[in-house]
C-alpha cells in the first residue's frame, strides 16, 4: 500500500506570522485516493534541519511519497533544493524547462525598467537548480513546477519518491490536483468505507463499547471526537465497517433504553437544563 509523508518548510510558521493550510489540504487529497498520511514535519529553513526530515522519510521506506512545501524561490533562506539534493546524495543540475521559464522572468523584469545586474540574475537562477535526476510534474497553464526525485525506483516500483513542491497555497494545491494527483496518487490504493455515528452520550460512556470493537474489528480505524453530539467515525474495509457500525449503534441502543443511560444522555445533550430554562 502506498504511503505518503509531508514536509513542511518554513521559519514563518514555526513563528506563527504564517497558517500552514497545504498540509490540511494534502490530508483531504490523500484521503480521497485512500492513501494513509502517516507524518507531518514542520522544519526551519536549515539545510540540516529540511534534510534531516527527508533522510528519516526515506528511511522510512516505500511505496511512499514524501511532499515538501515550501523553500523554493530565490531568497537565501530558500534551500530546499538544495537540502533534498544533499540529503540524497545527489548533485544539483540545471533544468532547461525550468531556466527557460526562469530567463522569461529575467527579460520580463528587464522590460519594466528594472537594472538586472548579475547578483539578480545569479539568485533567481537558482530556482532552475534541481536535484540531479528529478522530473518535473507540470500543470497546464501554469508557471512553477513539480520535481519528483526517485529513491530506490521510486514509489511505483516500492521505493520512495521525493515531490518538492512551492509553498504558495495556491500553486501547492493547483500542482498537486493537476500534476502530482494523476501521476502519484490515481489509482493506487482502495479507497476505504467511512461510516460515522452520532450519538449524545459522554465520550467515557462508549469505552467498553470501543474496547470490543477493537477486539472484534482489528483493522477498522476508530476514532471519537468530542462535541454536541459526540462523533464516532469508523474506517476500513466496508463489510468490517459496517458490522463494527451496527455494533456500535447497538450498543447505543441498548444505553438508551436503560433508566442510567437516558438520564445520561439527556445531561449530557443539554435536554435536561432545556427544559429547566424554559419551566
Amino acid at each position: 500500500m502506498l504511503h505518503a509523508s509531508m514536509i513542511v518548510v518554513g521559519d514563518e510558521i514555526l513563528g506563527g506570522y504564517v497558517t500552514d493550510t497545504n498540509s490540511p489540504f494534502l490530508a483531504d487529497r490523500l484521503r480521497e485516493h485512500g492513501v494513509p498520511f502517516a507524518r507531518i514535519h514542520v522544519v526551519p529553513d536549515t539545510m540540516e534541519d529540511i534534510g534531516e526530515a527527508v533522510r528519516a522519510e526515506v528511511a522510512r521506506g516505500g511505496p511512499r511519497v514524501v511532499v515538501t512545501s515550501g523553500g523554493i524561490g530565490s531568497t537565501p533562506d530558500d534551500l530546499t533544493y538544495e537540502a533534498v539534493a544533499a540529503a540524497l546524495d545527489r548533485p544539483l543540475v540545471e533544468d532547461p524547462v525550468l531556466r527557460e521559464r526562469i530567463d522569461g522572468a529575467i527579460d520580463w523584469s528587464r522590460e519594466q525598467g528594472y537594472e538586472v545586474d548579475d547578483t539578480f540574475v545569479h539568485n533567481i537562477a537558482r530556482m532552475a537548480q534541481i536535484p540531479a535526476d528529478g522530473r518535473l510534474l507540470l500543470r497546464e497553464g501554469g508557471w512553477a513546477a513539480a520535481v519528483a526525485v526517485d529513491v530506490d525506483g521510486g514509489s511505483d516500483q516500492g521505493g520512495v519518491t521525493v515531490v518538492i513542491l512551492p509553498g504558495v497555497p495556491s500553486e501547492f494545491r493547483a500542482l498537486l490536483e493537476h500534476a502530482v494527483e494523476p501521476a502519484l496518487f490515481a489509482a493506487r490504493n482502495e479507497v476505504p468505507a467511512v461510516r460515522e455515528v452520532t450519538h449524545g452520550f459522554p465520550e467515557s460512556a462508549l469505552n467498553a463499547t470501543f474496547l470490543v470493537l477493537q477486539r472484534r474489528w482489528p483493522t477498522v480505524k476508530l476514532g471519537s471526537y468530542p462535541g454536541r453530539p459526540m462523533l464516532v467515525r469508523l474506517s476500513g474495509v466496508e463489510s468490517e465497517v459496517e458490522g463494527a457500525a451496527a455494533y456500535v449503534e447497538a450498543e447505543l441502543e441498548r444505553l438508551r433504553r436503560s433508566p442510567g443511560g437516558r438520564r445520561l444522555e439527556s445531561r449530557w445533550s443539554g435536554e435536561d437544563d432545556d427544559r429547566e430554562n424554559s419551566a
